[in-house]
């Protein structure tokens, strides 16, 4: 039996050289769950079978983890395999298979445990997949090549053969025995506990990598139409079009058609291949970072919502191609109905894609259906990714959320959905987006061109450097958690049978859709592109010296390490002279005569960069901004500055609620780098260095052309006591265009109509503002104070400029 044993591993260890790769997850398992090598060290998998063990043992030889083929001696006598198995293949004839010996190797683990407690047995689950085919909720008849969990040593060849270069191998946090040990449970129980823990872990690691099984086209279809409310829809679909049941049945039929999603994994395996191919192309890398809160929420089992920043068409692919490469199964994807042209719509839809109007408004049928089939998707347990924002950004600034999306994922959760729900937001940033030069020319008013296959190949054929791309995954939002704590009886009254709109349902969403957005810009990444846009755009000429350029990005490293925005944001890893290098490469700055420049053509589009991570700058500029008026301050003073114009950062940039101890460190990193004087009384004053007042002035004109909107919109309100609000959007639009011509603002959200709507919309959200009987807007003390203190602010010739233009309005 030995000898048969011994042929059969070596054949799967030459099967695993010539048809197997293997990704790994995570990278670095010994790092990442501080695993001893030289520890006993027992690997539990769900399936003992030799090309399982194959791979593994290649792996763990390249880790320099212990041969999983391997005994332990932990008794005197006993010798105990590494490799746990939970389950034999199934026999060639025949349905049941033999019981492994996993339960022996666990009596002999907790036996040498209750003899030595101190001994560190290290018992690590892996989990070992071919593949990601999630298999089909109804299969037909077997073949040797259909989804099996337990297949037989024939199949698995088929599958090693066809499904080798798939293999993914996820080493997870070694099982804490503790617990197990703790509880009072006889002593030949504890193998079958902790049989049961891994039985679980792994059916969690399998729908986490794959997703729940398929249902046939036809199948979902047939379910969905048979919904009480949908059918109640065509029943007044025929009536209100004086039509036929069968005719209305019909239109809901071709309206699913368009909507619902045909995931095929064959598809995701080979975008996965174009994609590797296309990045390779596209950038020198795709930096990934907090991939451990999605894990998880994984492991944990919940329905998972990726709500991303949307920058690019790139967004849709790049995103998923992160998913996946994490072990995770792709998310279903509300993309734009823009995007269902041929070929990529056929694409994107066996990719995961299902279609969104852009409105639902005068079309029940249309919102009954696509309403029941979201439901369908969360009740039967696959992931979603949608975009709340429901277009691309064309100024690098998040735009204000659209809340449809989420106000029916919430009304999904109110039919009683078992697993619970968490959105996680996603920041993705890149250091060139293909679209910027169309995103500005859209600014100044061409017409958006419409999605094409000549798009496409146009884009292709200009695939260049992208320089890198940044996917960061922000802190979670768990719904249920969140609606426990801010609407208590929100599951009153639940029924699977009908779709609630409670009357605390907008707020809510409203509420977290905001708080979704904070999170994104919280996950914000720095890099060499926006960091040096938000530098050299706030010089006279768009250019310094590199000795100057070199001093200002260490300034910016240092105190983004030093005083925190958040905890989830990204820094470089790259010294200030290897990001300035690199950037060089990418065509948007050149080097003359150690003169660091932005290129002529390149000036107003590096707007949308620093636009990226502006809110990031929002303290520290402000900070910079107020010690080089005053001269001599104290903390307390800079802390009150902050917090009166904080709101209007907040609300314009969704940022996180403000931190005094967040604004000490900002003061406290200035005073370490040598930028100002800080007294053991907390008084600050300027340094007398040229070179520190000047690092200290650049940061501060990162907020000039901000301060001088708001100073142009409050201004007029202040002015005028009491205005019309489309008679101040009207005029505030009229003056910062005068004024972006006077001063050379080549900001193209500088006058930006919905920019300043927005801005209005805060002063009354924030109560800046207040309505009279006449629903004119009217100034309050507040935003007097607001008034005088963005004055304090602003350089003298500016502000003299803007209040001459003020009174030549008048």
């Amino acid at each position: 039996m030995g000898v048969v044993k011994f042929l059969v591993n070596g054949l799967a260890q030459l099967a695993n050289k010539l048809f197997v790769k293997t990704k790994l997850l995570p990278d670095d398992p010994i790092k990442q769950f501080n695993l001893d090598v030289k520890a006993p060290t027992f690997y539990i998998s769900r399936l003992n079978s030799a090309a399982d063990l194959a791979s593994l043992t290649t792996i763990c030889k390249q880790l320099g983890l212990p041969n999983p083929n391997g005994t332990e001696r932990l008794l005197a006598d006993i010798n105990v395999e590494r490799y746990l198995c939970l389950q034999n293949t199934t026999p060639l004839f025949g349905d049941v298979a033999k019981q492994t010996n996993a339960l022996k190797q666990g009596e002999v683990l907790f036996q040498a445990l209750q003899q030595n407690p101190s001994l560190n047995i290290q018992i690590i689950p892996v989990s070992i997949l071919w593949g990601r085919n999630p298999g089909k909720e109804k299969a037909g008849l077997g073949t040797l090549l259909s989804h099996s969990l337990t297949p037989s040593w024939l199949r698995k060849i088929f599958v090693v053969l066809l499904s080798g270069r798939g293999n993914l191998i996820r080493f997870s946090q070694p099982l804490d025995l503790a617990p197990l040990l703790s509880r009072k449970t006889k002593r030949q129980d504890l193998p079958h506990a902790l049989l049961r823990v891994a039985r679980f872990h792994f059916k969690r690691q399998k729908l986490a990598a794959t997703g729940p099984k398929l249902p046939s086209r036809d199948h979902l279809f047939q379910s969905l139409l048979a919904a009480p409310h949908v059918k109640q829809a065509i029943s007044d679909e025929a009536k209100a079009k004086n039509i036929s049941e069968i005719e209305a049945k019909k239109i809901a039929q071709q309206l699913l058609g368009e909507i619902a999603a045909n995931y095929n994994d064959a598809m995701i395996s080979i975008g996965d291949r174009i994609l590797t191919w296309l990045w390779t192309k596209l950038y020198n890398g795709i930096e990934v970072n907090y991939t451990d809160k999605i894990h998880e929420l994984a492991h944990k089992g919940h329905e998972i919502i990726y709500v991303p920043c949307h920058r690019s068409h790139m967004d849709y692919l790049l995103l998923t191609y992160v998913i996946y490469h994490q072990g995770l199964v792709p998310p279903h994807i509300a993309a734009g109905v823009n995007l269902n042209f041929w070929p990529a719509g056929p694409i994107f839809r066996r990719s995961g894609a299902f279609f969104i109007r852009r409105t639902f408004q005068g079309n029940k049928l249309y919102s009954t259906i696509f309403r029941e089939y979201l439901s369908q998707l969360f009740i039967k347990g696959y992931s979603i990714k949608f975009y709340t924002e429901g277009g691309r950004s064309r100024t690098g600034r998040l735009l204000p959320p659209k809340t449809g999306m989420l106000a029916m994922t919430l009304q999904a959760m109110l039919r009683d959905i078992e697993r619970p729900v968490s959105v996680v937001p996603v920041y993705i940033g890149y250091e060139h987006v293909m679209e910027v030069n169309t995103y500005l020319k859209e600014l100044a008013g061409s017409v958006k061109a419409k999605e094409s296959m000549f798009g496409i190949i146009k884009t292709i054929k200009n695939l260049k450097n992208y320089g890198h791309g940044y996917v960061n995954f922000g802190e979670p939002i768990n719904l249920n958690q969140y609606l426990n704590q801010h609407q208590p009886d929100w599951r009153a009254n639940i029924d699977s049978n009908q779709v609630q709109k409670p009357q605390w349902l907008n707020s809510q969403v409203a509420a977290i859709s905001n708080q979704i957005m904070t999170h994104i810009n919280s996950a914000a990444a720095l890099n060499s592109v926006n960091l040096l846009a938000i530098i050299l755009l706030q010089t006279e000429q768009k250019a310094l010296s590199q000795s100057q350029t070199i001093c200002q990005l260490n300034f910016y490293l240092q105190l983004f390490k030093d005083a925190k925005y958040s905890d989830t944001i990204s820094m470089p890893n790259k010294t200030a002279q290897e990001l300035l290098n690199h950037a060089l490469t990418l065509g948007k700055f050149e080097l003359v005569d150690d003169i660091v420049a932005i290129n002529d053509k390149e000036v107003i589009l590096l707007n949308y960069y620093r636009n990226n991570i502006i809110h990031l700058f929002a303290v520290p500029s402000l900070l910079a901004l107020h010690i080089i008026r005053a001269r001599t301050t104290n903390v307390v003073d800079c802390i009150e500055k902050v917090k009166t114009l904080y709101p209007l950062f907040a609300a314009e940039w969704f940022m996180s609620p403000l931190d005094e101890q967040y604004i000490t460190s900002v003061v406290t990193a200035f005073a370490e780098q040598g930028l100002i004087s800080l007294d053991a009384n907390n008084n600050i004053s300027i340094s007398q260095s040229s070179s520190s007042y000047f690092m200290l002035d650049l940061l501060g004109r990162v907020l000039d052309c901000t301060l001088q909107r708001y100073a142009v919109v409050i201004g007029l309100l202040t002015e005028q006591s009491r205005m019309d609000k489309s008679d101040l959007e009207s005029s505030s639009h009229l003056l910062a265009a005068r004024l972006s011509k006077l001063h050379g603002i080549n900001t193209p959200e500088f006058y930006d109509q919905k920019v300043l709507t927005g801005l209005i919309a805060g002063l009354k959200d924030l109560n800046l503002v207040e309505l009279n009987e006449q629903n004119q807007l009217i100034s309050t003390e507040q935003l007097q104070h607001t008034s005088a203190v963005i004055k304090s602010l602003l350089k003298p010739p500016v502000l003299l400029s803007i209040q001459n233009q003020l009174s030549g309005h008048h």
